[in-house]
Parts: C-alpha cells; sequence; structure tokens
C-alpha cells in the first residue's frame, strides 16, 4: 500500500470538507471562460465505473453523431471529487453524478446543477475482504464509501445498523461496542486498500465489486439493488446555462443517451467490450462480468435474497421517478456524513424533485425511443419505492 493511498484511507472526513470548501470557491467564482461551449462539442466528464457505461457507450457506437450532437471524446476523472470540482467549474458539461451528491450541489452550494435523466439503476455491492464472514465481522475494523453523498453510504449504514452495528467518524472504532469506521474513499483505491489491509470492505459501484472477486481477494456480500429496488445511483446532470444556450441540442443529447441504454440492456457482451476499448481501464473479464453477474450464483451465497427484485443486474431506464427523489432526500436526513447538512434543515423532500429535475427532454426521449416499455418502465412513468435491509 502505497503511503499516498493509505493517507487518504484515513483522513477520509478531510476530503468531504476540503471537497466543499473547493466546490463552494468555484460556484462563487461563476467561472465564466469555461461557459463558451454554446455550438461548440459537448464535453462529458466521468469515473471510470460501470455506471458511466451509457455515457460512453454513446460516444463509442456513434450515437451522438446519429443524433446530430457533437460530443468530445469523453474526459476521464480519477475520483467523485475531481468530476464535482470539473462540473461546477464548467470546464465539463456533462456528466454523471451520485443522485444525493446532485442535491448538495442544488442546495447546499447553489451550484445551478439540473438532473436530465437516470444514468443507470443498481450496479452497486458491499464487497467483504476474505476472512469477514459477514457484516459482524466488520466491528472494530474500517470501511470505505466513494463519498458522504452517495445512495452507497446511505443503504449501507441503514444495513449496518439492521444488522447491530454502529456507523462512526473519525477515530478509532471499538469491536465491543459494534462500531464501524466509515471513510471516503476513491473507488480506483478501494481495492488496493483492502488487499492491503487498510480496510476490511466497501460499498462502490462495478466492476470494484467483480474485480475483487476475479482477484480472489474479497466476495460480494450484498448488491444494493437487493435492498432498494432499482434505485438511482448515478444521474445525468447538466447547467442549467447549458439548457438555456440550446435546449434542442440538450435534447438530441438525451435521445442519443437513451438510445445507448437500450443499446447495452440488448447486447450486454458487446458493450463490455465496447467500454473496454479506451474508456475503462479494468480488465474486459472484470467488466463483464459486472454487467452480466448470473443471479443464481449469488442466491446460493446470499447475496440476493429478493431474486425477482434482479438486484445483482445493473439497469439501463432513464427516467427519474418523483417518488425516489423524495425518498432519497428523506434517507439523506438520515444519515450519518462528516459535511455539512445544514442545507437540508426545512427542505421538503416533495419539492425538491420538481426543482431539481427537467424531464421533459427524457420524456420525450422515451417517446422517440418507442414507449416506456421498452426500458422496462410502467406505462404511467409513476412508482412505489420499495426498500428492505433485511
Amino acid at each position: 500500500m502505497s503511503a499516498a493511498v493509505d493517507r487518504r484511507a484515513l483522513l477520509g472526513g478531510g476530503l468531504g470538507l476540503g471537497l466543499a470548501a473547493g466546490l463552494g470557491a468555484a460556484v462563487a467564482a461563476g467561472r465564466p471562460a469555461g461557459a463558451g461551449t454554446a455550438g461548440g462539442a459537448l464535453r462529458i466528464g466521468y469515473l471510470p465505473i460501470t455506471d458511466a457505461s451509457p455515457l460512453l457507450v454513446a460516444h463509442r457506437r456513434g450515437l451522438y453523431d446519429r443524433f446530430g450532437v457533437r460530443v468530445a471524446r469523453p474526459v476521464r476523472f480519477r475520483s467523485w471529487a475531481e468530476l464535482a470540482q470539473a462540473f461546477v467549474a464548467r470546464k465539463v458539461d456533462v456528466v454523471h453524478l451520485l443522485a444525493p451528491f446532485a442535491v448538495q450541489l442544488r442546495y447546499g452550494l447553489g451550484a445551478p446543477v439540473r438532473m436530465l435523466a437516470w444514468n443507470h439503476t443498481n450496479g452497486s455491492s458491499i464487497t467483504l475482504a476474505n476472512g469477514i464472514a459477514d457484516l459482524g465481522g466488520l466491528a472494530g475494523r474500517t470501511f470505505a464509501i466513494p463519498y458522504w453523498w452517495s445512495i452507497h453510504n446511505i443503504i449501507a449504514q441503514r444495513l449496518f445498523r439492521a444488522g447491530g452495528l454502529r456507523p462512526v467518524l473519525r477515530r478509532n472504532p471499538s469491536r465491543s461496542r459494534g462500531e464501524v469506521r466509515l471513510v471516503v474513499m476513491s473507488p480506483s483505491d478501494m481495492l488496493p486498500a483492502m488487499s492491503n489491509g487498510v480496510i476490511s470492505g466497501y460499498v462502490v459501484a462495478d466492476p470494484f465489486n467483480a474485480m475483487a472477486e476475479v482477484r480472489g481477494v474479497g466476495r460480494i456480500h450484498r448488491f444494493l439493488g437487493d435492498l432498494w429496488r432499482d434505485h438511482a445511483c448515478c444521474v445525468v446532470v447538466v447547467n442549467q446555462a447549458t439548457i438555456a444556450a440550446d435546449p434542442d441540442r440538450v435534447q438530441r443529447f438525451t435521445n442519443a443517451l437513451a438510445a445507448a441504454q437500450l443499446d447495452i440492456a440488448a447486447n450486454r457482451p458487446a458493450a463490455a467490450a465496447a467500454l473496454a476499448d479506451g474508456y475503462l481501464p479494468q480488465p474486459r473479464p472484470a467488466i463483464g462480468k459486472a454487467l452480466g453477474y448470473r443471479r443464481e450464483d449469488y442466491e446460493r451465497t446470499g447475496a440476493i435474497r429478493r431474486g425477482d427484485w434482479e438486484g445483482q443486474r445493473i439497469g439501463f431506464s432513464p427516467f427519474p421517478f418523483p417518488s425516489y427523489t423524495s425518498a432519497l432526500v428523506e434517507a439523506m436526513g438520515r444519515t450519518l456524513v462528516d459535511v455539512d447538512t445544514r442545507f437540508l434543515d426545512g427542505l421538503d423532500p416533495a419539492r425538491v424533485h420538481g426543482d431539481l429535475v427537467d424531464d421533459s427532454f427524457v420524456r420525450r426521449a422515451i417517446a422517440t425511443s418507442g414507449s416506456p416499455a421498452a426500458f422496462g418502465l410502467p406505462a404511467s412513468l409513476t412508482r412505489v419505492e420499495e426498500v428492505n435491509v433485511s
């Protein structure tokens, strides 16, 4: 384990606080020089995880060109901190962002963020190191999350508490009291940190969970989609100014994104090959495994307990359900974090969706692609959230 990775792991709280300060400065500055992309190529930023698949496959397959929107080759970032800072500084125009993080940017930092669509559903897991038999084995140990405001942190904490564990921050955890120390870590650092004993497990997007199994250094304990059915992990966000400058271009972009989601769902092995072709740095076997987990393999281990939810399967449906936004904001208020939470005070979960989300583009994109049924969505485009952390 390098000293840099070790320090990042053990100072996770500082990362969250430093990120908030940096983002706040970027929002306040406005960065007018970075806003001059009207008429030029849209710039996409992404993390090298399967969450980014629709944005990347659309580029690899020429779907942006097919729908008449110029898009530069997507730019890879190492961490959520770097990606968010580039976005608020207007160095990139479109990003996939952790859904709770988008809420924080909008209401905690005042960034003019607008959610266009969901980028994917499910696609994340809790992975434990070899030698940790179950969640109880995390007592007295350190566990990594990708960011404080992430669905990963929200669901993992609910599961921990249901199992008698107590999340703690910035101090050594007590095994006798069932404490688990949470640290923020870049996804790419998690596997080496676990391999070297700095952490005993992590919750993150794929393919890092698949890689732990491929390399034989850990195992998937639970899929998050088996705990919150078809939850949105990452969403597609743009700056409000990008919409105002050229709404027709945003529409064509969203059409291409929806087409890419259908393309991936229709042929996951082909999508894995496309992603391994210069977009994701992980080996193709890990990417392929992450896009094609077999349910029966994980029903045997207990990582899947609700087979009909298909929680092991990353999904690609674009519609942002208002019920999810409301439930997400409520869950954020019950989650332990090491960043400022005052923006949640007085925030009405039922009103956030209408303010944060502009679903007009994705509604038209769904219609262009056929119908809600083409994405496995109900015709009403409404649903009731199903959450069960047992």
